[in-house]
């Protein structure tokens, strides 16, 4: 029997997802706690429709990752900070403080767990920090601290 999965089923199959399980499978488990229906058409074209947009959604995001990209990787950010003996900062440049700035200078909203710093930002000098954006889309982006 042919069903399509309305969610995740262990060992069996991923949402959308059309398989031949076995009638009493289908009828006895997966039917019954509605986590499949049978594939008829009406069922089929369901499916196609949440599949197509599912992929429209996917691309829409991309496109605004790689835009986002374009913007963070063309432009900086400047942090000013209080300075000790050596050039060292008191205290260190956060993620939290670099999402906070990307928010305020290019209006783009960012996780602060979504920038990778490589080393603790506490000196002054130029960094490049790594902002994922999207699933396989990294910006690079310069960071200038500077002393008050």
């Amino acid at each position: 029997m042919k069903v399509v999965l309305n969610q995740d089923v262990k060992g069996v199959g991923k949402k959308l997802q059309v398989i031949e399980v076995s009638e009493g499978y289908a009828r006895n488990f997966l039917l019954p706690k509605k986590l499949a229906v049978v594939a008829d058409n009406k069922n089929m074209n369901e499916v196609q429709g949440k599949i197509s947009s599912q992929k429209f959604k996917k691309q829409t995001e991309l496109e605004a990752a790689n835009a986002n990209k374009k913007i963070l990787e063309n432009g900086f950010i400047e942090f000013k900070h209080k300075v000790g003996e050596g050039s060292k900062l008191y205290g260190s440049v956060t993620e939290k403080d670099i999402a906070e700035k990307i928010k305020e200078k290019f209006n783009i909203d960012i996780n602060k767990k979504k920038i990778v710093i490589n080393d603790p930002i506490k000196n002054l000098g130029t960094y490049t920090v790594n902002v994922k954006l999207y699933e396989g889309v990294v910006a690079k982006l310069k960071i200038t601290v500077v002393g008050m």
